[in-house]
């Protein structure tokens, strides 16, 4: 299968492979890269979480035959099936923003190949195809495995013919049309936004759409609850519900096409064909638009406008060097669309995770509230992850290409730039997490504990602003990226296996201790020492510390022993 494979994509042109190959590669922004980048390797870390991810809802298969009654299998039958849909179409939709400008030409498209003997035909084939290529192993890699456990278990009980293999087909049917469908919309949003609008209009609202596309799946994947029973599906209460949801509608085209969905709920699932259709037409017709009507206007029309004159105004921050790489930070979080889609990923994530954790306390709009651990563990969420998010996001340079007026104007020590950039981390993300926070804790009650908690919280913000400041030299949106270097798997699974449950004990923990001064008195004081000792530490590291604007990989080392050593005791000569 592999040489089959491999001779078909042999007999394609040569300057179609070569396009599509690049047009793969820049899913992530060349030019940010490190020279030593490996971008292969960073795209298989993303596919090796999928796979254990897969591994996983496999392993939850198997519980499918613990011993249960007929209502509670159907009613887990039910759940993760709806689970595995809503999971497979925020992976999708999260593909389709992070690879926004992915599949339209851009003016560099159009700059370099144009001279070329390329046709717009092979620029728009090979970008459908690199897009569809990354599509479907992002969907291969999440359902290589439970793609076929589920079937199994949820089939086989109606037989092999019938039963899994109906079940199997169906189960990656819905998995390629729900993705299909979500990808299809957004491209459709995309180009007829970017067909109706003049270019730097486009732009600009192009950023915004993403940031609000990322925040909408987000919410929507930890928000949206589920439907246990087909019963619940066909429920008058529930119509509105699942009218306004697809992964209810592909969830329910899933057992039309199994074969197991009542009549009454036929309108449900051809919402799904319909929404499909609609997608991939309306997919296909901007991209064709945009293709033959809108190149033009991207080489003709700017990229970069000038701002409107208005008045320079800055606040001091302890002194100019200061002043300036705080500014230079925001402002490169406000005009670079990159840096504000990673940041909202993370900030999204945590914000969802805060709301879905006060929503199982109740209505959200109940007031007042009795102090929780979902309080506890909405602030913990939010903070963290809006410091690890900046602090991962301050890693990818704005422009590679000006970073040497940063390394020809460092007249300063590097102590200086460094605490600089945890003033910034400080101000940017601990400061608007803990204020958001105080506003959110006035609902709680008493408000002598929410003030004491709060304490704790902005104690935390300072020890995660060193933590991940540890070793880290750099002016912010400054040093070259090295993709793969962070090894997300392993952070993924840190995080799924270590953080959520130390969360969950530490807001269980710190709620019972709110309630005893001195328990309180001496965790407060073991967290300044904690955040103390971090800055104390970081604050001598700087001395010596040099800017790095050039990330490189470690160098390493390996031995091919082949030289040949003197014996000690005859004086022989040893091979090793």
């Amino acid at each position: 299968m592999p040489e089959l494979l491999r001779t078909s994509l042999d007999r394609l042109p040569l300057g179609f492979r070569v396009l599509c190959r690049q047009f793969m590669l820049r899913v992530i922004d060349l030019e940010a890269l490190s020279i030593e980048a490996d971008v292969t390797g960073y795209l298989g870390q993303f596919a090796g979480v999928a796979i254990m991810v897969s591994a996983v809802h496999t392993l939850i298969a198997w519980t499918y035959f613990a011993p249960m009654n007929l209502e509670t299998r159907i009613a887990f039958q039910c759940h993760f099936e709806q689970y595995l849909i809503a999971t497979m179409m925020l992976v999708v939709g999260i593909f389709a923003v992070v690879s926004w400008d992915a599949i339209f030409p851009d003016k560099r498209d159009i700059m370099v190949l144009s001279p070329l003997p390329v046709t717009t035909r092979s620029i728009l084939f090979a970008k459908l195809a690199s897009s569809g290529a990354l599509l479907g192993l992002a969907i291969l890699a999440l359902n290589c495995l439970c793609g076929i456990a589920w079937p199994f278990v949820l089939g086989i009980s109606a037989g092999f013919i019938n039963g899994f293999l109906r079940t199997l087909a169906a189960y990656w049917f819905t998995m390629i049309a729900a993705s299909a469908f979500l990808y299809g919309s957004v491209l459709t949003i995309q180009g007829l936004s970017s067909w109706l609008l003049p270019r730097k209009f486009f732009l600009r609202l192009s950023a915004f759409l993403q940031v609000a596309a990322l925040a909408l799946l987000l919410s929507v994947y930890f928000l949206q609850g589920t439907i246990t029973s087909l019963a619940a599906l066909a429920a008058p209460q529930n119509r509105r519900l699942l009218a306004a949801s697809p992964s209810f509608w592909f969830f329910a085209l899933f057992n039309q096409v199994r074969g197991t969905l009542p009549d009454n709920l036929a309108w449900l699932a051809n919402r799904a064909w319909l929404g499909l259709g609609l997608a991939v037409t309306g997919a296909a017709g901007s991209m064709l638009l945009c293709y033959l009507r809108t190149m033009r206007k991207t080489v003709e029309e700017p990229d970069l406008v000038p701002g409107a004159r208005s008045s320079q105004w800055s606040i001091p921050f302890c002194g100019r060097l200061q002043t300036a790489i705080l500014e230079f930070s925001i402002r490169s979080l406000l005009r670079s669309r990159q840096h504000r889609v990673v940041l909202a990923f993370y900030l999204g994530a945590g914000f969802a995770i805060a709301l879905l954790c006060i929503k199982q306390e109740g209505s959200l709009l109940a007031y007042p509230r009795t102090l929780s651990p979902g309080l506890l563990i909405a602030t913990f969420a939010m903070m963290c992850f809006a410091v690890i998010g900046l602090r991962s996001v301050y890693a990818l340079p704005i422009s590679l290409t000006a970073n040497w007026v940063l390394r020809t104007t460092q007249l300063r020590s590097s102590q200086q730039y460094i605490a600089a950039t945890r003033r910034s981390l400080l101000l940017y993300a601990v400061l608007p997490v803990w204020m958001i926070s105080a506003a959110l804790a006035l609902l709680y009650r008493p408000l002598p504990q929410v003030a004491a908690h709060l304490v704790i919280l902005a104690l935390l913000g300072f020890i995660l602003a060193d933590l991940n400041l540890l070793g880290f030299y750099k002016v912010p949106f400054t040093c070259s990226y090295l993709p793969g270097k962070s090894n997300i798997q392993f952070r993924f699974w840190i995080f799924i296996l270590a953080f959520v449950p130390l969360t969950l004990l530490s807001a269980i923990r710190e709620l019972e201790i709110l309630s005893h001064p001195d328990q309180y008195t001496f965790i407060v004081l073991a967290l300044i020492a904690i955040a103390a000792a971090l800055r104390l530490f970081n604050r001598n590291q700087s001395r010596s510390a040099v800017l790095y604007f050039e990330e490189l990989p470690e160098d390493v080392l390996t031995s091919l022993r082949l030289i040949s050593f003197p014996s000690r005791s005859s004086g022989t000569v040893e091979q090793p």
